[in-house]
């Protein structure tokens, strides 16, 4: 196990009921390791389900000695510890055949997992030999094909503690998945798809391969593909065919009591080479059914010897379509077409065999990379449960909240519907289709972790999205060719996010920052965006957005309010800075006017001495606005202008203040008693940031939507805001607050949720990681400006390369791990 991984959280299993890892890459559908080493929560068919099943997957492991006698074999997972449920999460959930699997057979007497993301690592326990799992899938900041390989790797160490030599076998069982929709319910080996299911065992370089087909389904079918389980093994028997554990489990107990590795490599035929074994079947399976399959590899142990045996689980499900259910008026375009989306993986890699063959030979160095990248952040001044936290914000890009088409553009949902989404639309699919701009203005990870991704999502909006009038849906319509949401009502909210506006100018602001070069191509896009905004909300040139604006909250803002203004001012600044960069000085100089009109007219009408409030103006009404209340989002445009080093939108004094009062008066620390009129993401004795508070009263009959909610997304936005302010006792505290709630305990540390799990708001979590560094980078200049910190190393995330930001008595050096990191160090005083 790495030295860093060991340090990790130790999580025993009946502490880390909701801890689910996901293994799998960007836009390749997954599965989760859970602290119990189960393997749940499959979802590689191209469509989000929680709760997705492959029955009677699991490891398994047979012990023999000869003196004294001994013959034992063991499912290695621990047994479910049951406890009350958790609102709107359902990570705890153990599927009922892994729970009549461990009534019939022997687990392990507990595990521990011990997470940083992407690795995880399981203990067994009460084994007579040591057993321990590591399991990831390669994630390489900026590498997106390397990060984008659909694929779990598996790595289990078993050592003989014992005085005697031990006779071990290491087992392995799959379900053929190959024509399930990855949607309807499994019941055993019968499913809608399932039928004609062949498994077939390959022997190559060294490895054993069960490869898993089905040679009647339409090659068209959302679940048509293939899967591979292969083993780093070449005496490794194999059960291509059986339908319950039980055959499996009886045909590892009857394995001879001897490896053979001569038996395997010249066997005629390449399955099972033991005669006693049980006969073997090739057909395809019945109509409505799948065959299971499973892997041994033998091994003799000497007393203190230990063994390594890789696993590798590939699979390729080429057809992603518009299986979701998408926004705006019922449109005759759609029929009863689904619409192939495709997949870029699958442009990469002809089939499962392939993409297997691929994780073959690159294993080492996907490995090596990868264990850099956790080293990077292991390795740093962050605290160990920062680094847990801030190394899980790369999950959420690699769940099936986000995907890649076949021609390689990035899409997002919301997240994935589960148990959050109760009022929504089921539990299968993604949530609130797609892209939408507005909560997409919290995610600060994708741009981080891969730039390119990002930049995709900035075409579609220009490409796209754009109506002929200059604004901008907040959501996208797939496949792009069709009509977009242009004048149709859209929802969440009914017209198009203004928020989601301003983001997108400050997005590409971003974007160019990090190295985009193509400025010059939309900048006359943003152009037509800035200055539809400018006449619709601003048509006398104040600086002061006046009007309906619809938001993130999806409901319409009135009046002026901060939480808009904020963005707008930011919004101007960037583009200002766009301006100078495509060599117009005289519009730059017009936006930098109407700036600070706008930002001393907020400020005087606003800031009521402790924060920023809302004041309506003649005709707006009141219904879902917050008035006097103190908002948590009121600066979170201030907060996007420290990351693009914009300088302060507001007065600082003031902004400190309003930070102060958010902290104060929003976070609270248990919720026993407190009404919960519409979602619950905080209960009991947790701590959690509210959306919104009345500390002088004043709270609106009907106040703004979501107001006594807790969003991570806008904790982290809060939190990152005063660590670049200097409030670092009040970070603090919000941060305890979310990542004690998301400990393993009740809710999961890689699911995040809000509208769905996986939820993409929450990505606003690395901005906390960028404030705690205090750095900003600009790649026109490739200058990086520090700010003022004590000593300390912080993970540095740059567009071309990583590493590490030193602080000592020498000054301020950057240290690179991967990549190229040529760059100016500018200090701030």
């Amino acid at each position: 196990m790495n030295a860093n991984l060991g340090n990790a959280r130790p999580i025993p299993h009946d502490e880390g009921r909701h801890v689910a890892m996901p293994l799998g890459g960007i836009g390749t559908g997954n599965l989760a390791i859970c602290a119990d080493g189960a393997l749940r929560q499959w979802q590689l068919q191209n469509v989000g389900n929680h709760r997705g099943a492959l029955p009677y997957t699991f490891f398994a492991l047979r012990v023999s000695t000869w003196e004294p006698p001994a013959n034992e074999v063991f499912v290695l997972q621990a047994q479910a510890v049951d406890a009350p449920a958790t609102p709107l999460v359902d990570d705890d959930h153990v599927p009922e055949w892994q729970r009549e699997l461990l009534r019939r057979h022997r687990g392990a007497a507990g595990t521990t997992f011990r997470g940083l993301y992407p690795f995880a690592h399981v203990e067994y326990h009460g084994l007579p030999v040591e057993v321990g799992l590591e399991a990831f899938n390669p994630l390489i900041p900026l590498d997106v094909d390397d990060s984008s390989l659909p694929a779990a790797l598996f790595t289990f160490t078993i050592a003989n503690p014992g005085p005697l030599p031990a006779q071990v076998w290491l087992a392995a069982a799959v379900q053929n998945p190959v024509g399930h929709d990855g949607t309807t319910p499994v019941d055993g080996v019968r499913a809608l798809g399932y039928g004609g299911n062949t498994n077939r065992v390959r022997r190559e370089r060294g490895w054993t391969s069960l490869v898993m087909d089905n040679t009647a389904i339409d090659p068209a079918a959302p679940g048509a593909g293939q899967a591979v389980l292969a083993v780093d093994a070449a005496d490794v028997a194999a059960l291509p065919q059986w339908t319950h554990p039980d055959e499996f489990l009886a045909f590892l107990a009857g394995r001879a009591v001897y490896a053979d590795a001569e038996k395997a490599r010249h066997a005629p035929w390449p399955a099972d080479y033991q005669g006693s074994g049980p006969q073997q079947g090739y057909g395809p399976s019945p109509a409505g059914q799948t065959w299971n399959g499973g892997v041994v590899a033998p091994m003799i142990l000497q007393p203190g010897e230990s063994r390594n045996i890789r696993i590798c689980l590939a699979w390729y499900f080429p057809n992603r379509y518009a299986n979701f259910v998408q926004f705006g008026p019922p449109n005759p375009q759609w029929g009863p077409t689904r619409f192939w989306l495709g997949n870029a993986y699958a442009t990469r890699f002809a089939d499962a065999v392939d993409v297997a063959g691929h994780v073959r030979e690159q294993w080492a160095r996907l490995r090596d990379t990868s264990l850099s990248w956790v080293d990077t952040l292991a390795g740093s001044s962050l605290s160990p449960t920062a680094v847990e936290h801030l190394a899980a914000q790369a999950a959420i890009p690699r769940s099936p909240s986000c995907f890649r088409t076949a021609d390689g553009a990035f899409f997002g949902f919301e997240g994935v519907l589960g148990a959050s989404t109760v009022m929504w639309s089921g539990d299968v699919g993604g949530s609130c289709p797609l892209n939408c701009t507005h909560v997409w203005n919290y995610a600060q990870a994708v741009a981080r972790l891969f730039p390119s991704l990002e930049r995709s999502m900035r075409t579609t909006e220009f490409d796209v999205m754009q109506a002929p009038e200059g604004y901008l849906p907040h959501r996208v319509i797939a496949p792009t060719y069709l009509r977009q949401l242009w004048e149709v009502p859209i929802g969440g909210p009914v017209e198009p996010a203004l928020d989601g506006m301003l983001g997108t100018i400050l997005k590409t602001y971003r974007e160019v920052r990090h190295g985009a070069d193509w400025l010059e191509r939309y900048w006359p896009q943003v152009k037509r965006l800035l200055a539809h905004v400018r006449e619709k909300w601003d048509p006398d040139g104040s600086g002061v957005l006046r009007g309906v604006q619809p938001s993130t909250h999806d409901i319409d803002l009135c009046g002026l309010n901060p939480f808009m203004g904020t963005l707008w001012l930011a919004a101007l600044r960037a583009a200002e800075e766009m301006a100078i960069l495509m060599g117009e000085p005289a519009m730059a100089a017009e936006l930098r006017e109407l700036f600070t009109k706008g930002g001393a007219r907020y400020d005087e009408a606003l800031f009521n001495g402790e924060y920023y409030a809302q004041v309506l103006e003649e005709g707006d009404s009141a219904e879902f606005q917050w008035l006097e209340g103190c908002l948590a989002d009121q600066l979170i445009g201030q907060w996007w202008a420290h990351q693009l080093g914009l300088g302060h939108v507001l007065p600082r004094e003031h902004v400190v203040s309003a930070l102060r009062a958010v902290v104060r008066h929003n976070l609270r620390t248990g919720f026993d008693g407190f009404g919960h009129p519409y979602r619950v993401f905080a209960d009991g004795a947790d701590t959690g940031l509210l959306m919104c508070t009345w500390p002088r009263g004043g709270r609106p009959r009907v106040p703004t939507r979501y107001c006594d909610e807790v969003w991570t997304g806008s904790e982290y936005q809060v939190a990152a805001h005063c660590l670049w302010e200097g409030l670092e006792e009040e970070a603090g505290a919000i941060l305890d607050g979310v990542w004690a709630r998301y400990d393993g305990r009740r809710r999961n540390p890689y699911n995040e949720i809000e509208c769905g799990d996986h939820y993409v708001r929450a990505m606003a979590g690395w901005s906390v990681l960028d404030a705690l560094a205090g750095a900003t980078y600009d790649a026109a200049t490739q200058r990086l400006t520090v700010t003022p910190r004590g000593h300390g190393r912080w993970p540095l995330l740059l567009p071309t390369g990583w590493g590490t930001l030193i602080r000592d008595d020498d000054g301020v050096r950057v240290s690179c791990s991967h990549g190229d990191l040529k760059i100016h160090v500018q200090e701030c005083s």
